[in-house]
């Protein structure tokens, strides 16, 4: 077993590298912090709930010899809605197509049922090399690491196939998180740049500040509305007659719940929590846009939206 926890000498006459790499692994295993974490900036929606991330949200890290293109799926899951079914086929159908995938097991956890299921369908996918990491390596002493890095290699030597790198990581201590990318790197093909220098993410905007409204709106009603929360940003505008020197971004966006009775859980007593969503999300669209932002929420009923086709294809699933 090659567990790595120190920086390998790269030669300086390599050839440029780019592609593509994907984090798995259960829901809230750390793979959105993760990708924060490499590219340095905030561009996957994190949170301590399960299945937030919906959007296969692209982080890129630039490095002089290579650009490393993350592609974060939501978790995969044993599905229980329509829903669910798709973002299942979503993950799949990154597996296939990405240069290497990053396994996330969160240090703190044993290994369960959720990690085996991954792991099968991950040792069906042949040609593509495999890391483990063992993420949230800040919240275990070192014994209760060495103990999970032991069980990561074993899961796979009982599932037939050899981990190409075992890392221990912490994205929030910043702990060998460069070390990670440097291990990555050989792993993708020869190749110039893929996108320009500077580019974070190529999600479109508007999908990133529906992310972090949402991301917002779920702060406080986690417990209570889970997954039952999408947003679409219905329209984003500079607004007009703004000197150039003073610009203002005007945002308009529905938070859509499921039901009626959800309506007053996200808007609060006296509209507070919908209040509290606006600031708290401003300031991320305004740190992301690098602009200041007037926002504009609306809530609305789409009934049922999880296991409606129809709906499903409107939200943008």
């Amino acid at each position: 077993m090659s567990v790595r926890t120190q920086s390998s000498e790269q030669s300086a006459e390599a050839a440029h590298r780019a592609g593509f790499a994907c984090f798995v692994g259960r829901p809230n295993a750390g793979k959105s912090t993760l990708t924060n974490a490499l590219v340095g900036k905030k561009v996957a929606i994190t949170s301590n709930r399960p299945q937030t991330t919906r959007h296969t949200v692209r982080g890129i890290v630039h490095r002089p010899e290579a650009q490393l293109i993350l592609v974060d799926t939501p978790g995969l899951h044993k599905p229980r809605t329509l829903l669910g079914e798709r973002l299942n086929d979503v993950v799949r159908a990154t597996w296939a197509e990405v240069d290497v995938i990053g396994f996330c097991l969160p240090a703190d956890q044993k290994i369960g049922p959720g990690d085996r299921f991954i792991a099968k369908e991950l040792a069906g996918i042949k040609r593509t090399p495999k890391i483990a990491i063992v993420t949230k390596t800040d919240l275990v002493d070192s014994k209760a690491l060495a103990e999970q890095l032991i069980a990561v290699d074993q899961m796979g030597r009982e599932l037939g196939f050899e981990w190409q790198e075992i890392v221990p990581v912490s994205a929030v201590g910043d702990q060998q998180v460069a070390l990670l990318a440097d291990l990555l790197v050989p792993l993708l093909p020869e190749g110039p740049a893929l996108y320009p220098e500077g580019d974070l993410t190529d999600e479109p905007e508007q999908v990133m500040v529906a992310e972090l409204i949402r991301e917002a709106a779920l702060e406080g009603v986690r417990d209570e509305l889970p997954h039952s929360i999408a947003v679409v940003v219905e329209e984003m505008l500079p607004r007009e007659d703004r000197p150039a020197d003073r610009p203002l971004v005007d945002i308009h966006a529905n938070i859509y719940i499921e039901r009626p009775s959800q309506k007053g859980i996200i808007i609060g007593p006296k509209g507070k929590r919908l209040k509290d969503v606006g600031v708290k999300s401003r300031q991320q669209i305004e740190a992301l846009l690098g602009t200041p932002v007037f926002l504009d929420l609306h809530v609305k009923v789409a009934k049922d939206w999880q296991r409606d086709p129809k709906q499903l294809r409107r939200l943008g699933f």
